[in-house]
This record gives C-alpha cells, sequence and structure tokens, in this order.
C-alpha cells in the first residue's frame, strides 16, 4: 500500500523556483560558456561571373566538353568520332593559281585535286568539279565566266559549296548561257579532310569563309542546327589584305563546330601534327 505525503503549498512553489533556477543556469551556461560548440558555417557556393555567352564559351574550351561534342556530332552525322589527335593533325593542302579557260566540248583539266570541267545545262554555262584525290575534301575555286555579263540572271543550282566527299562530284552554275562564252579559272584550293570534319564544313556560310555570292548563293547545308552567321569585318578585312587566308577558316572550321566556336583574328591553319591541341580558343578563355 502506498503511502501519501502531503506537500504544503508553500514547499511546492519553492520546489519548483530551484528547479526552474537550476535549468536557466544551465542553459546559460551552454550558451554562454561554449560547453557545446557547432561547427563554423561553410562559406556560400562560388557563382561564376560574366554573361551566359561568356560563360558558354569559357565552357566550350574545356577538352572534356569538347570530346563530348564531337562523340555526339559523330553520331548525328552517322560517322565515327575521329580522335583528339586525329583533329590535331596537319590537313593535306593543295593550291593552283594558274589562270587557265575552260569552254565547253574540251576535255576536263585535273589541278590541286580536282577535276574540272565546264559543261552547258539548259540555258546556264555550269562547272563539273570532281574530287580527284582518295579522301573528302573542302575546296574552293575561284572562276570568272568571260564574258560575265547577267551571271546573276542564272538560276542557281543546289550543290554543296564548301566539300566534296571521296569519289563524288558536284556542279554550279557560272553563268546565263550564251554562244561564245567561257569560264576562266583563276585559283584553286583543296584540303583533305576527316569525315566529320567535312560534316562541320558543310555547316558553315560559303560567305564566311569568302566564297563570292555569285557562287555562293546555290549552296544547300544539311539539316538540323545550322550556323547562321555573317563574315565579320576584321576577318573580311583579314581576308581582302592576304592575312587570314581561306585555308585558315577552312582549317579551323574542320576542327570546331560552328555553332559553338568562333574563328579567332590570330588562327592560323596548322602546319604540322600536334602544333596545338584542339580545342583552339584564345588564351583570354
Amino acid at each position: 500500500m502506498v503511502k501519501s505525503v502531503s506537500i504544503r503549498d508553500t514547499q511546492f512553489r519553492i520546489g519548483v523556483g530551484v528547479v526552474g533556477i537550476a535549468l536557466a543556469i544551465g542553459i546559460a551556461a551552454i550558451r554562454f560558456c561554449g560547453s557545446v560548440s557547432l561547427p563554423p558555417k561553410p562559406p556560400p557556393p562560388a557563382v561564376p561571373r560574366g554573361t551566359s555567352s561568356e560563360l558558354l564559351t569559357r565552357s566550350s574550351a574545356s577538352p572534356v566538353v569538347y570530346r563530348d561534342f564531337v562523340a555526339r556530332d559523330a553520331a548525328a552525322a552517322g560517322t565515327r568520332a575521329p580522335t583528339l589527335e586525329e583533329l590535331s593533325r596537319k590537313l593535306p593542302y593543295r593550291v593552283d593559281d594558274q589562270r587557265r579557260v575552260l569552254e565547253v566540248g574540251k576535255p576536263a583539266i585535273e589541278i590541286a585535286g580536282v577535276r574540272l570541267r565546264a559543261r552547258r545545262l539548259e540555258n546556264a554555262l555550269a562547272l563539273e568539279i570532281a574530287n580527284a584525290t582518295g579522301s573528302d575534301i573542302a575546296y574552293m575555286v575561284a572562276s570568272a565566266p568571260i564574258p560575265a555579263a547577267g551571271c546573276n540572271a542564272a538560276p542557281a543550282l543546289a550543290f554543296n559549296a564548301m566539300t566534296i566527299r571521296k569519289g563524288a562530284s558536284d556542279t554550279r552554275v557560272e553563268c546565263v548561257w550564251h554562244s561564245g562564252i567561257a569560264l576562266a579559272i583563276t585559283r584553286v584550293e583543296t584540303l583533305e579532310v576527316l569525315p566529320l570534319s567535312a560534316w562541320y564544313l558543310d555547316h558553315v556560310p560559303p560567305s564566311a569563309v569568302g566564297i563570292e555570292p555569285r557562287i555562293a548563293r546555290g549552296h544547300v547545308a544539311p539539316e538540323g542546327e545550322r550556323c547562321a552567321f555573317a563574315l565579320p569585318q576584321a576577318v573580311r578585312s583579314g581576308l581582302e589584305r592576304g592575312e587570314i587566308g581561306w585555308r585558315d577558316l577552312i582549317d579551323f572550321y574542320a576542327r570546331h563546330r560552328c555553332q559553338t566556336y568562333q574563328f579567332s583574328l590570330l588562327y592560323r591553319a596548322f602546319t604540322k601534327d600536334g602544333e596545338r591541341s584542339v580545342p583552339v580558343v584564345p588564351a583570354a578563355m
């Protein structure tokens, strides 16, 4: 049997007061005497600074990001993804700047890795360009119809103004046909490129590498993400002064997707294997 003990009201109040004071002293000791320490507050996370375009540019300079672009683009192009070593090799280059005149009905000529033949297509003078190498090529054939009157009125023929695949050929319209017309070839340049490089170059507007509008207007780019940019004035001026060449621009875009990477005024074509690492971006990035 539990024996009850009576506690007077005064004693109960004193007991409660003592317990309250003890709790207050304990809490104060913890708060002010540092008996329990909390870990220091971590610093705020670093926030990248710059515009969204600048941040994207800095990110794309990473070799890891570049390799990911190469792998995804190769899959989209349906070709093998080249290694960084392959993308850092010198591209075989040919050039011929001897003036030659082509006439319809005359034999084709072979220069700088291409075979050229003048043809009549209904009411137009056309140039057939065949790849005479054992590789995909980027090409530039500078021409001048003789006489050149009314050439812009000739209907454009869809063709690839940037590259020709191995064993293939393409035909472009040069001028309106009339009796006695001929075609002067003033300069031919070609670069042998990898299949993925050819696909990259097909997306580049011909005007961005200095190809004249009379020729460039017939170019048809592949389906997919386009590179709709104009040739910067600084690059145009460099081309006109001979400080930048078609080879430099093609060499750059054969290694870099034009949707992400922009040609630098200081870039020049590789002259030996492994001359620089890819991607090639300005040091400031």
